[in-house]
Order: structure tokens, then sequence, then C-alpha cells
């Protein structure tokens, strides 16, 4: 049985990367899964990490983040794969390095390792980031309610969606960047356009 198709989808806060994740999913008949929070381990790691009303460090976010993620990956994405079904997921690893690494200070190199640890081989094939400027994520936001990462300041995010376009010119063999700045029907074209080269007879 040959390894399923994973996909993942990277970007700042509303980046319209959560919409292009499920639609490709619903599309292509794939599982479609997020982080943080796709577990019930996953949902209460996640109501601490996103709580904006409680301190909380660059690192110890990061070890949170890897234990979900770490927990996400054996219990969720690989074995989907290992049965030959197909994965879409609204994040996963690059989140860390992005957020808790270029946006929060914490050791680049240190984060990678520690994200070898908890993910092993299970890699996606494709990671596509829909970039916007920040700019536009912060009109697309709502004003109220904002979670720990959307209540950062400008500077972070900029940080942010500089880490992950640096992420994306490292290796350009398996990451795509998509304008997620234009309209909805061109996104999702440009999302198609790229999934048709790299993920082709779906």
């Amino acid at each position: 049985m040959s390894r399923g198709r994973f996909v993942v989808f990277e970007g700042i806060d509303a980046s319209g990367k959560s919409t292009q994740a499920r639609r490709v999913a619903e599309d292509r008949g794939a599982r479609f899964t997020f982080e943080p929070g796709d577990t019930p381990l996953g949902a209460d790691l996640r109501r601490w990490l996103l709580d904006a009303s409680a301190p909380m460090s660059p690192v110890t976010e990061s070890l949170l983040m890897l234990a979900d993620r770490s927990h996400h990956a054996a219990t969720v994405i690989e074995p989907e794969l290992a049965a030959g079904r197909p994965v879409v997921s609204d994040r996963y690893w690059a989140s860390s390095i992005a957020y808790q690494g270029y946006g929060g200070g914490v050791d680049l190199a240190l984060l990678h390792a520690a994200t070898e640890l908890a993910i092993g081989d299970c890699r996606p094939d494709v990671t596509v980031l829909l970039d916007v400027p920040v700019e536009v994520a912060d009109e697309r936001r709502l004003r109220d309610h904002r979670d720990r990462f959307e209540s950062a300041d400008v500077a972070f995010h900029e940080r942010v969606r500089a880490g992950y376009l640096e992420l994306a010119a490292a290796d350009p063999a398996h990451w795509r960047v998509v304008n997620g700045a234009d309209d909805l029907a061109t996104v999702c074209a440009a999302v198609d356009a790229v999934l048709a080269e790299v993920w082709p007879g779906a």
C-alpha cells in the first residue's frame, strides 16, 4: 500500500490558510486536521496556549506546542498516512519555528532539534504558505477576543512572516508560496495549481 499524501498549510493568523486547508481536504477526500488541539490531549493544551490572560514564555509555548505535535503526529497523522489516506493539516512543525523561533526569539537550532524528536520522519510532502502582509491580516481579524498570538504586536507578526518566507526560500523542493492577499477565487486557483503540480491525479 502506498503512503498517503501529506499537505500542510501555513501562514500568519488571518492569512486564509484554514479556509484553504478545509477546502482542499473536502475537495480531495483527505483527512482534515489542525494544530494545536485536534486530539483530546491537544484540546487541553490548546486552551492553555491560546489563553492570552495567562503569562507564558516563548520556551514554555514551544514545549506545549511540541507536546501537542508529537501526540498529533503519532496518533492522527502517521496512522492515516501509513494506511494510504491523504492528510491536509492547518499548521504543523513550521508554526513553532516561525512563531516561537522567529517571533518569540527561541533558539532556532534547539527548536529544530526538538522538532526532530517530536515528529521523527512524519514530514509533509509539501507546505503551502499563504503569505499576506501583516496589515492585511490585521484588517481581517476580529477586534475582540483575540488569542495569545493574535494579540501580539505588529513587530512580532512581521518577524513571524519573515520567518515563514525564510523557511520557504531555504527549501523550495517542499514549500510553495501563494499570495494570500488576492481575492478568494484567485487564491483558490493558485492553490489548486500548486496541488496539481505536487499532488497530481487527486
